[in-house]
């Protein structure tokens, strides 16, 4: 009958979107060279197996890009966007001692466009295969009327596993144990809403090249975790540094006691810029300062934990005063 409306007008084109699953196979193959699919990648739910452990504890996580999405969407940095999604999951998986497995995505979008989605879910690879997790699946929704023209919605959902009795356990924390620090590469996905506010209100201060630097992809520490296990270091606990900076972030972990920390200064092109218009004790609670993750040891391991990943730095001792105090060298 003539005049009879289809899903495609009303702006959902559900066979393009199929045959985008083809298009991005590659992808997906490459992010199973070690570890594979229980079953075809594309059906309804995607399946791992787990009997090569003996305890099997799943762990899992979910988060996003935050407000810093904004930014590379304006730069074209797309693979940037889809590696700091795979890392804010999976480098909380790894704060526990596990592995990641699997991780999924979900894409939320005004209309199909193949070329972004295939260069975020090709930046999701790219760490993916690094860290040997599996890319099993996801949701591209086509959203017209609900997500704007050239916007991308992102979430990211990973699920690993980690054997019962190598689970990090942060309750064997004591005074006197060490923190190691590693450094982050950039920013990284946190606190840009406080960078995207310094932009806007000084806009020429900051130069392409700067800005650039402070966008590029939050690190993924899976190196530093296999040189601990390799280095046969067994951490007291790990912490990812993200929202709320290094005292919030360890401060989580502690029962009884605290830590008095002394940090590098952040050699980031232009952070002083930043650090000039934002509030000096606010910055160590929204941005990581330059460490991004921390490894906390007992004192006769801490040579080898330095030597797990580059970056590595003593900074600071557990000790009986509750809280974290954060200073950096030189101020």
């Amino acid at each position: 009958m003539a005049g009879k409306l289809t899903y495609q007008q009303a702006g959902v084109d559900t066979r393009r979107a199929a045959a985008l699953v083809g298009d991005i196979r590659s992808h997906v193959e490459r992010t199973q060279q070690q570890r594979k699919l229980m079953g075809a990648f594309g059906l309804f739910a995607a399946a791992y197996d787990l009997s090569a452990y003996r305890q099997p504890v799943m762990v899992t996580g979910c988060d996003g890009v935050g407000t810093k999405l904004e930014l590379l969407l304006e730069h074209d940095l797309l693979e940037i966007a889809g590696k700091d999604l795979v890392a804010m999951s999976v480098n909380d998986i790894l704060t526990t001692g596990g592995d990641p497995l699997l991780f999924l995505d979900y894409i939320g979008i005004a209309a199909l466009d193949e070329d972004r989605i295939t260069r975020l879910i090709g930046g999701m690879a790219d760490y993916l295969e690094a860290c040997q997790c599996i890319l099993a699946g996801g949701e591209t929704a086509e959203m017209p009327g609900i997500v704007p023209e050239g916007v991308i919605e992102l979430s990211g959902f990973c699920i690993g596993c980690v054997e019962k009795s190598e689970m990090i356990d942060p309750t064997t924390i004591a005074v006197g144990d060490v923190l190691i620090g590693y450094a982050s590469d950039s920013i990284h996905a946190n606190g840009w809403s406080l960078v995207r506010r310094v932009l806007r209100e000084f806009p020429e201060e900051v130069t392409e090249e700067e800005l650039h630097a402070w966008l590029q992809p939050t690190r993924l520490y899976h190196d530093v975790v296999n040189g601990l296990r390799a280095g046969q270091v067994v951490p007291k606990a790990m912490a990812h540094i993200t929202g709320g900076g290094l005292p919030e972030n360890l401060e989580r972990l502690f029962r009884g006691c605290g830590a008095d920390l002394e940090i590098p200064a952040w050699n980031l092109p232009g952070i002083e810029k930043l650090y000039r218009h934002v509030d000096p004790e606010d910055r160590f609670h929204t941005f990581n300062m330059g460490i991004g993750w921390v490894a906390i040891v007992s004192p006769d391991q801490v040579d080898a934990a330095l030597s797990a990943g580059p970056g590595g730095v003593v900074i600071g001792t557990m000790v009986e005063q509750e809280g974290v105090r954060v200073r950096v060298s030189g101020e």
